[in-house]
């Protein structure tokens, strides 16, 4: 399955921004998907992950209430509601996927085996 990511930029402390993961190739909808995301100098960190039905999500804490993973398997696109977003959510995400199911365990990024590329999300204070 190949990954595509849009819909990082610039937003001010506070906005909102939906992320979208555009997936490709023979039954992308039987995949689990997730958001991790990388500021600089930081390690590669879990955000957000769905189930290929979409009905078990799992969240980080410090995005909980704030973020949302959702998918449509129709239009094979995975998106990330951001909402009241904090400068310390800045970092580059990146979407990935794994074939079979997820578990709340399943926050390291070698539990994913395809990745897209990332985008980038500002939030200025």
């Amino acid at each position: 399955v190949q990954l595509q990511a849009s819909g990082g930029g610039l937003v001010q402390a506070g906005g909102s921004l939906r992320l979208s993961c555009a997936a490709s190739g023979r039954t992308s909808s039987a995949y689990a998907m997730t958001w991790f995301r990388q500021a600089p100098g930081k390690e590669r960190e879990f955000v957000a992950s769905i189930s290929a039905t979409g009905y078990t999500a799992y969240y980080r804490e410090s995005v909980k209430g704030r973020f949302t993973i959702s998918r449509d398997n129709a239009k094979n696109t995975v998106y990330l509601q951001m909402n009241s977003l904090k400068p310390e959510d800045t970092a580059v995400y990146y979407c990935a996927a794994r074939l079979g199911g997820i578990r709340a365990t399943m926050t390291d990024k070698t539990d994913f085996g395809y990745w897209g590329q990332g985008t980038l999300v500002t939030v200025s204070s």
